[in-house]
């Protein structure tokens, strides 16, 4: 489904919600009717008006799982409480009517996300999970929103362009405060009203050499399955950010294999969004820049033209960094400032 087609979804759900609305006598802002389908609860994970961005598993019509870091949900409901229903123990963040992220920590079952009621009337709320990494092992499974009774949901406008980000550790937001909340991908994204994903691991490397290997991996719903393949019909990506190469040195990986590899890869990004602008960033250490720069000319040179190299050299100085390879907040936030006009330029 292309995003042309899915934004005009998300405008006739809005304009529904408004005409309930006003045959009813209310105002926009008001509490609105249900704008649910009758075969799907409202707050149901198969409900139509929850936007869930990333790459989600929606195949158990009762529990829908991310695999990857960064993906988020979110929803419009009415009524004065909303409740998250999750199967075991998770950490995860809420945010309701573009509030902060609030931080909620070892819970399970239903989890109350509005310990203070709020007025009566619409209301937003986005969650995502803390990213599965290390010694970290939560149950990021959504099986749904439990409303007041007589409450529905609908859906959001839907933001005109996605960009995502296809990385390492770096791009999870690893040894940052809160993860990819205060990583580059989540800070971009937001910072230029754009829906934004990261198919990123911590550990995970250009070439499969005893690490998860992206170049093969990036068309996974799982990066730690072989199969299924994701169906990139479900979305297109507007822009696609790749910052590979700082764990591959440690696996012994070539420069030539390298570069053959990152060719392969741009050519398969190409493959599955046709019209993404793709940025090649030279990872923040320096590594395999004269490989991914020549895998740039190599597809420039086969007739992609929106795809470019970004010489990261300077970004960072060593109060960006948490140790030798992780940027900390501040140093996410450096990047971003960089990056994220580059991107704009694009889109």
């Amino acid at each position: 489904m292309t995003r042309i087609f899915r934004r005009v979804l998300g405008a006739l759900a809005v304009l529904g919600t408004v005409l309930a609305v006003l045959l009813a006598g209310g105002a926009p802002g008001a509490a609105a009717a249900p704008a649910t389908s009758a075969a799907v609860l409202a707050g149901e994970p198969g409900d139509p008006n929850i936007q869930f961005t990333g790459r989600w598993d929606t195949s158990n019509p009762q529990a829908y799982t991310p695999y990857w870091a960064g993906a988020y949900l979110s929803v419009g409901f009415t009524g004065t409480t909303v409740k998250l229903r999750q199967r075991n123990t998770i950490d995860l963040f809420a945010s309701i009517d573009g509030g902060p992220m609030v931080a909620f920590t070892g819970v399970s079952g239903e989890v109350n996300l509005t310990p203070r009621r709020l007025s009566a009337g619409n209301h937003t709320l986005v969650v995502t999970y803390r990213v599965v990494a290390g010694s970290y092992r939560g149950d990021a499974v959504f099986q749904g929103l439990t409303l007041d009774a007589g409450a529905g949901t609908y859906r959001l406008p839907e933001r005109e362009h996605l960009i995502e980000f296809v990385g390492d550790s770096i791009t999870v937001g690893t040894t940052t405060s809160r993860n990819h909340l205060t990583a580059y991908p989540w800070l971009i994204g937001e910072q230029l009203g754009a829906d934004h994903t990261a198919i990123a691991q911590g550990g995970a490397c250009l070439v499969a050499a005893d690490c998860v290997g992206l170049e093969q991996q990036f068309t996974k719903l799982n990066p730690n399955a072989p199969t299924p393949d994701w169906d990139f019909g479900r979305y297109q990506a507007d822009a696609v950010v790749i910052n590979l190469g700082t764990n591959d040195v440690g696996h012994g990986v070539s420069g030539a294999q390298f570069q053959a590899s990152y060719t392969n890869l741009l050519r398969t990004v190409r493959a599955e969004y046709p019209n993404a602008w793709i940025f090649a960033l030279e990872t923040f250490r320096g590594r395999y820049v004269p490989e991914t720069e020549a895998a740039v000319r190599t597809v420039s040179g086969e007739g992609d033209s929106r795809v470019s190299f970004v010489d990261t050299t300077g970004w960072l100085g060593s109060g960006d960094l948490t140790d030798a390879v992780h940027p900390n907040d501040q140093g996410h936030r450096t990047i971003t400032a960089r990056l994220a006009p580059i991107i704009d330029a694009r889109l």
